[in-house]
């Protein structure tokens, strides 16, 4: 494997936990591991800056079994078996909640992570977690970022720390400034067991998957946009928008030199 590769992506984790306070001493950290090469990248780095963490904390994997068909139950629990983590496994029937709701050649996302949220939720407060660790990237965060702008009518992208509305659950997302291409090629280096899911990856033109081609060819057309647009992110002058309720514009009055 590219160490290099290895160092950048751990070093971009770390700098994001730093930069959003998303870790502290004595937390236990739920790790949302889904089989997809976030998920699996995720736990890989937060297991490796642990070993080497100036404070000390907790981990442990947990799956939401969905009962989709086909699912291959045994996958996880092996590969987690060697890494020494604590594992569990919750079971909720979603995928047939879903299926039955949702009508034939609607999106079916919406629904599902609703369902998988309060499941994961409602198990890390019952297992005295304090933090929820999720395995979204940049590019999650971006496309997210133009979800909202084309089809929500706000300016409202993917927080990398959230307080859920629960009041009780902190989520943090330790990628969010990892490029999708790295964690890609990651875990083709790490030969991961990758798990596909048949609810989202069945599903013909998803809005967040056109985003994503709209990105991907803007990327190939200007190389260096993707980079800039989530710079633009982190750069926010709410002077400069139009919303009264981040800058008192009203309360704005020229000053007058002298007196």
């Amino acid at each position: 494997m590219n160490r290099r590769l290895a160092a950048r992506i751990r070093g971009l984790v770390g700098k994001a936990i730093a930069d959003f306070g998303m870790i502290g001493a004595g937390d236990r950290i739920m790790v949302c591991l889904s089989g997809g090469k976030d998920s699996y990248t995720l736990l890989d780095m937060l297991l490796s800056l642990q070993r080497a963490a100036p404070v000390r904390f907790e981990l442990a994997a947990v799956n939401l079994d969905q009962k989709q068909p086909g699912f291959p139950a045994r996958v996880l629990p092996e590969y987690v078996a060697g890494l020494g983590v604590p594992f569990q496994v919750i079971e909720q029937d979603t995928y047939s909640v879903v299926r039955r709701v949702v009508p034939e050649g609607r999106t079916q996302c919406g629904l599902c992570s609703r369902l998988r949220r309060g499941a994961l939720y409602r198990h890390a407060r019952e297992q005295g977690f304090t933090r929820i660790a999720l395995g979204h990237h940049r590019e999650d965060i971006i496309e997210t970022l133009f979800l909202n702008l084309f089809h929500g009518g706000r300016l409202k992208a993917m927080p990398p720390k959230l307080l859920a509305e629960d009041g009780h659950n902190v989520v943090i997302r330790p990628l969010c400034y990892v490029p999708e291409r790295d964690i890609a090629r990651y875990a083709r280096a790490r030969q991961f067991p990758l798990i596909p899911c048949s609810l989202c990856g069945s599903q013909p033109n998803l809005q967040r998957e056109v985003i994503g081609r709209m990105l991907a060819q803007w990327e190939r057309e200007h190389p260096g946009r993707v980079d800039s647009i989530f710079t633009a992110l982190r750069n926010v002058q709410a002077s400069h928008l139009v919303d009264p309720r981040l800058f008192d514009f009203r309360g704005l009055e020229r000053q007058v030199a002298g007196g």
